[in-house]
């Protein structure tokens, strides 16, 4: 199908259902586990699994943590059992004794980390002990922590338990890049590797609408990598067998919710109930299909500029995904906009969340011009503007000045690592962006391998100028062909090529003037 695919995960109960906490694969049902991890990575997708800091008592990882006072008594004790089969009897470790830390990554190295897995997905981190009941009663359950009463620390807890496999991971496996997803977050928890997604929201369309301000604030917050399941995880009965007319929403809001996903910092798609690849929400040769089709490879397109967005949360404290008011603190209108966000600083973002709507209400903040990314039309800032939003297409917005780096059609984010590199470049404004690279999967450029292009545009003269390579090339070719696309009112197609101003450059590390 040639639908470009980077990463697949292993949810929870891969373990026996008697040996939560076991971290071990259920052998009759994954017969070898090691095999099938690098199976997924002879085909270039990288393998995350599901791991909870949740144990049955009856595992011999809980009677290790459990002989050094590390594992949460209450819920033991009053006899509270889970939702799996008949129900067992469990509870969860307590991350803030460095002790445990260590024991629980060692533990979780031995039966997981050895077999190849990338990535960790930390789910219920909350911590949730106990599902549907009081927060009151969960600071209860969770304690007494090795620093005190969990109510005092109650909402710190994710932080604790992603520094234990952060740096677990980090000593173990020195040369391997570190990527964590979780369910809830907690202040300086970005400098965990940790990613946070909204949590197991419902499908619907006043769902995806709150997933806007929840990814704003998210970021505002300090914590720049959050994502959504796209789609939503819990769907409504009708969603399950649906008619003609229920597949028709489901459909459509499948696709609103991918281009809201395509253009948050994470992209990933996960839910129950009903199956979520692009082909099983809807067959090839549809209009949803092509829809969904066109922004999976949008993405891989925009990985250059969303790879040096990455870079840049590390390197200057940046974020990918801004709330407006983050670029335009002058522009009163923007501060209580919060179904609109920019995506990096080019992109200005206004998903779609209403049922068969065929357009919307954009603000256009002031300060700066705009072009819509799907036509081309440029308009000045400052203004409301009714945009076109086919089922096909996402308003977007460019702002004038801006320089986003593109590169090929893609089946996995480095299979053509020397490609061109195409500069869109946005008249209408002077304009400065980077290219970053580097390996990708270590701490290389911790030490200064990696690789940064600096370009500026001069708008008066239309020049565009490759500046020194910073780093010591890592992760780039140390030739690279850059063609400069310029956009403006002449030339608005930013996907076609055209010869009269497509310009092909070989840049070598060091200073280039490309005149208009």
């Amino acid at each position: 199908l040639g639908l470009p695919l980077d990463n697949i995960v292993q949810d929870w109960r891969y373990w026996k259902d008697d040996a939560w906490g076991s971290h071990q694969f259920d052998t009759s049902r994954f017969p070898d586990a090691k095999a099938m991890i690098a199976k997924v990575h002879a085909e270039h997708a990288h393998f995350m699994i599901s791991v909870w800091p949740k144990f049955y008592p009856t595992t011999k990882n809980a009677k290790e943590l459990e002989a050094g006072g590390h594992i949460y008594q209450r819920n033991i004790e009053e006899g509270v059992k889970d939702w799996v089969g008949p129900g067992y009897l469990s509870s969860f470790y307590d991350p803030y004794s460095a002790e445990a830390r260590h024991i629980y990554w060692r533990q979780i190295r031995e039966n997981l980390g050895d077999l190849g897995v990338d990535a960790w997905w930390l789910d219920a981190t909350e911590p949730d002990i106990n599902s549907n009941t009081s927060i009151a009663e969960r600071k209860l359950l969770m304690g007494p922590t090795a620093l005190g009463p969990g109510a005092a620390f109650f909402n710190s807890y994710p932080l604790m338990t992603t520094t234990a496999v952060y740096q677990g991971s980090r000593q173990s496996y020195p040369d391997k890049r570190v990527f964590i997803l979780t369910r809830s977050a907690f202040a300086g928890q970005q400098r965990n590797a940790a990613a946070s997604w909204s949590g197991d929201v419902v499908a619907r369309w006043s769902n995806l609408r709150d997933q806007i301000s929840a990814g704003i604030n998210f970021s505002l917050s300090g914590i720049p990598n959050w994502t959504t399941d796209i789609g939503g995880y819990a769907i409504e009965d009708r969603y399950m067998k649906p008619d003609a007319k229920d597949l028709a929403e489901w459909r459509e809001l499948n696709v609103r919710w991918f281009q809201f996903g395509a253009f948050s910092p994470i992209f990933r798609s996960h839910g129950q109930g009903v199956t979520r690849e692009i082909y099983n929400i809807a067959p090839p040769g549809t209009p949803v299909y092509a829809a969904l089709a066109w922004y999976d490879a949008l993405r891989h397109r925009l990985m250059p500029y969303i790879y040096t967005q990455a870079a840049n949360t590390w390197w200057h404290n940046g974020t990918i995904m801004r709330g407006l008011p983050m670029d335009f603190p002058h522009d009163p209108k923007v501060r209580d906009i919060d179904d609109e966000y920019l995506f990096g600083p080019a992109f200005l973002v206004a998903p779609v969340t209403a049922y068969e709507a065929r357009s919307r209400a954009v603000y256009l903040p002031a300060g700066s011009d705009w072009y819509d990314f799907n036509t081309g039309k440029r308009y000045t800032g400052g203004q409301s503007v009714q945009a076109p939003a086919p089922l096909a297409r996402m308003p977007l917005f460019v702002r004038a000045g801006a320089i986003v780096p593109t590169g090929p059609a893609e089946q996995y984010t480095d299979e053509h690592p020397d490609a061109p590199i195409t500069l869109l470049v946005y008249a209408g404004a002077n304009g400065h962006a980077s290219l970053y690279e580097d390996k990708g999967t270590d701490y290389g450029y911790e030490h200064g391998h990696y690789s940064r292009v600096p370009i500026r545009y001069d708008d008066a003269t239309g020049t565009v100028t490759l500046g020194q390579r910073e780093g010591d090339g890592t992760g780039a070719p140390a030739t690279r062909q850059f063609i400069i696309r310029r956009i403006d009112a002449a030339h608005p197609n930013a996907d076609a090529a055209d010869a009269s101003r497509d310009q092909s450059v070989t840049y070598r590390g060091h200073p280039l003037n490309v005149p208009r």
